[in-house]
């Protein structure tokens, strides 16, 4: 028995390739708590209302589902780095149209062109970075992941309260081009022309339900997320009078510990399955939400920081439950559109998340409606979160495909063979 749980062997290539995959996922995480520090300077320069600066966040994410489906697809038939490299240089070309607007309709219409590159990204990004990885060492492989998305909504708000504050919110737009090429270089250089075994029926992936349920899951996780780091930023800048640097500072304790939640999970997913990470996440998301919703709690003192921290690190534990679970009930050659279902249901709950903060601030970002807003998210965690983290799988991690992905440097011909190796 002891021999079953001995780690797994994973190649160089493949770290390496999951690194230039992670690269590129956490462009547009950064991307999102990038941009939306600098809405309230936005709304500012343009002349516009704090709802309407919200229009940013929701067309992006719209135009990110929309062209998902595609994405998947397209990776699943034609490999993961061309369809990489494509959509980032559609996001590339987006961030720099919004960075010359002077209007908002313009400037939601150039993040609707990030959206579309993002949406073939995403997809590319996810089936890549597992390739090289057996289904029982997965967890690792998305603990590096989620944490590299705790860094990414770290360094996001320190970046984006920077840049605002010596160049403009249009620097904010600026610094994505750069950072686009560095992830098309990475991509070149680490992932393989062609990784999956061609095209292949997608009905049966419709309809299982711990994908379906994973989606859910991830839609819930960021809807809590973005529309929390909305709200935050509104209200700490625009209410409370902090400066886009000041503001972001406050929430890099959330950030921080998602990253560092993410290996945690990773580690606990592989050896006790997926549904435990998973419902200790939404518990402690929703108590962290529960206590600074409740009204006449202050929402910029020292008090709030360790409802803060139960909120990051439950947010944290959530982010590899849902992959690991979704990509080893299906195979390998699917993964673009098994990726493309999970990039769905968090864009879904990211849209979500941002068209409710705008709709929760309406009326003027005052600590009544922001803690109004953030008891729902605490009702979205206990008593939806909790009851769909059932749905996943409880025992560890022996149910993974039999199959072995082409060309990912990883041999599994049998599980008496892997031990030889």
């Amino acid at each position: 028995m002891r021999s079953q749980t001995s780690p797994v062997r994973v190649s160089r290539s493949a770290w390496s390739r999951l690194a230039a995959c992670t690269a590129a996922a956490a462009l547009l995480q950064l991307d999102g708590t990038l941009i939306t520090v600098a809405l309230p300077s936005v709304a500012h320069s343009m002349k516009v209302s704090s709802a309407s600066t919200s229009m940013v966040l929701t067309a992006y994410f719209a135009a990110y589902v929309v062209v998902l489906p595609m994405g998947g697809t397209l990776v699943d038939r034609y490999g993961p780095r061309s369809i990489a490299l494509i959509g980032l240089g559609i996001f590339a070309l987006g961030a720099a149209g919004g960075a010359l607007c002077s209007g908002i309709d313009a400037l939601v219409a150039t993040r609707i062109l990030q959206g579309a590159g993002a949406g073939l990204v995403s997809p590319a990004a996810l089936a890549g970075a597992v390739s090289g990885f057996p289904p029982e060492a997965r967890g690792r492989a998305l603990g590096a992941w989620g944490a590299s998305a705790g860094v990414s909504n770290l360094l996001g708000p320190v970046l984006g309260g920077l840049l605002t504050i010596e160049l403009g919110w249009r620097g904010d737009w600026w610094a994505l081009v750069p950072l686009s090429i560095v992830a098309v270089g990475a991509i070149r250089i680490h992932v393989p022309h062609t990784i999956n075994g061609g095209p292949s029926s997608s009905d049966a992936l419709t309809r299982k339900p711990v994908v379906l349920a994973a989606a859910f899951i991830a839609s819930i996780t960021f809807a809590v997320m973005i529309g929390s780091f909305y709200i935050g930023e509104q209200y700490l800048q625009r209410s409370v009078g902090y400066s886009a640097l000041g503001a972001s500072s406050v929430l890099v304790l959330v950030a921080l510990l998602v990253g560092g939640a993410a290996p945690v999970a990773g580690r606990l997913a592989d050896h006790r399955g997926e549904r435990l990470p998973a419902t200790i996440g939404f518990a402690l998301a929703g108590v962290g939400l529960l206590v600074l919703g409740l009204p006449g709690v202050p929402l910029h003192s020292l008090t709030t920081i360790l409802p803060l921290m139960a909120i990051g690190t439950g947010l944290g534990l959530l982010f590899v439950p849902v992959s690991r679970a979704a990509l080893n009930a299906t195979s390998s050659s699917v993964h673009g559109r098994t990726s493309a279902v999970l990039s769905g249901g968090r864009l879904v709950g990211a849209a979500t998340g941002a068209g409710l903060g705008g709709l929760a601030l309406s009326s003027g970002p005052t600590a009544a409606n922001v803690h109004s807003a953030l008891l729902l998210g605490c009702a979205l965690c206990l008593a939806v979160g909790i009851p769909a983290s059932r749905l996943l799988r409880a025992p560890g991690p022996r149910r993974a495909e039999s199959s072995s992905p082409s060309g990912t440097g990883v041999g599994r011909p049998s599980r008496r063979g892997a031990r030889a190796r």
